[in-house]
């Protein structure tokens, strides 16, 4: 894990749906070449940081001040049904904001679909491919982006353990490269994988303590 200055930062950040509070000046840093997770109960206010930290949601206070692009991987992707999209569809993507040349462009969505373990899925129907099949497939949208800051919501749900591995690998790989990795779970694997672990509870952080005998909360 590297140590230069934090990529993102969120400042005191609260946020609301209606009158419902979800989180309540909540403040951190992410790093580069970091795997950070952020954990807690259903509830807790997990995916909404997440969303803060990317953009897609903005606090009604404080403020998320960051220095470089983020890429989010999100669980369950907002496609209307029976919209026919291909992996590489939906993995290009991910490609949007990019002006390559649609040769590399094609060259770096094959890339990602090998190194998430789906070579030669590019032409496959999204819609018709297993549920561990479509996060590996979002995974790869994400890894095609190519940013400093790499933003997963329980990137390994529906995956078996040899998947759950190699995306573990990959994320790894990925902050040894100095990409700062941040992810929602649940999973006690990924928590272990962690460089760092921020707990929501009730919308705050809660504090770390390690009791007597290395127990750590």
């Amino acid at each position: 894990m590297t140590t230069h200055s934090p990529l993102v930062r969120v400042h005191e950040a609260h946020f609301s749906y209606g009158h419902e509070q979800v989180l309540h000046g909540v403040s951190l840093s992410v790093n580069p070449g970091e795997i950070l997770a952020i954990t807690g109960a259903n509830g807790s206010g997990k995916s909404t940081l997440l969303e803060l930290i990317a953009g897609t949601n903005i606090p009604s206070h404080g403020h998320i001040e960051r220095i470089a692009p983020v890429a989010l991987v999100v669980q369950r992707p907002n496609i209307p049904a029976g919209l026919p999209l291909t992996v590489a569809d939906v993995v290009a993507m991910g490609t949007w904001r990019t002006r390559a040349p649609r040769a590399q462009v094609r060259e770096s969505i094959t890339n990602a679909l090998s190194r998430v373990g789906l070579p030669g899925f590019e032409r496959r129907d999204f819609a018709q491919l297993s549920g561990g099949q479509r996060q590996r497939t979002l995974i790869a949208q994400g890894l095609v982006q190519q940013t400093p800051v790499l933003l997963l919501d329980e990137p390994l749900a529906s995956l078996d353990a040899d998947s759950r591995e190699k995306i573990h690998e990959i994320l790894r790989a990925e902050a040894n490269h100095g990409t700062a990795v941040v992810l929602v779970t649940h999973d006690q694997d990924s928590q272990g994988l962690a460089d760092r672990t921020v707990t929501l509870r009730d919308g705050r952080i809660a504090p770390h303590v390690i009791l007597s005998g290395g127990i750590d909360l």
